[in-house]
């Protein structure tokens, strides 16, 4: 498996990839996508010749997007780097590819200090949660978007000078 830049011609298996995880992501076509990645920080796959099998992009200060959740840490984390999506074809889970793509994602975010996200906890996503917390990530808040959506979201410190983690509600 290779890590690499997202490239428009991953769009077809990227988003199908998101659409097999809905329950656990926002829904998203090819538009959307091709939205998205135009304001990302970052964006890169991990693939197997032509074959995508992992997906993330994050997002810095600044970048104009609409997402509730990175509106929440714009307002009160800066600087960080917001991970906006992971996804991993079913296909290709429990081989190692969500860790490629964080540490990608966590050195790009070093620059900024912080990498910040959510995860669902209702629905509850256990898989994700156990995931970040094995990897050092810390809750900061809890928000309720719906009456059956809540998140935690999530922060994990990159350099010294944001170790110190800064909890506003």
């Amino acid at each position: 498996m290779e890590l690499r830049a997202y490239s428009p011609s991953d769009a077809g298996q990227v988003v199908a990839m998101n659409q097999a995880s809905v329950d656990n992501l926002a829904p998203m076509d090819e538009a959307h996508l091709a939205r998205l990645v135009a304001l990302a920080d970052t964006a890169q796959v991990v693939a197997e010749h032509d074959t995508v099998g992992g997906f993330a992009m994050a997002m810095a200060p600044g970048a104009g997007y609409d997402s509730e959740y990175y509106r929440w840490f714009e307002g009160r984390a800066e600087p960080f780097l917001y991970l906006d999506r992971v996804v991993i074809a079913e296909s290709f889970r429990r081989q190692g590819l969500a860790s490629l793509l964080y540490d990608a994602m966590e050195e790009r975010a070093t620059q900024f200090g912080r990498m910040c996200c959510e995860v669902n906890v209702e629905p509850p996503n256990h898989a994700s949660l156990a995931f970040h917390a094995a990897r050092g990530y810390h809750e900061l808040a809890r928000y309720r978007s719906s009456p059956t959506k809540e998140v935690v979201l999530l922060e994990k410190p990159l350099s010294e000078s944001a170790a110190a983690p800064r909890v506003t509600r």
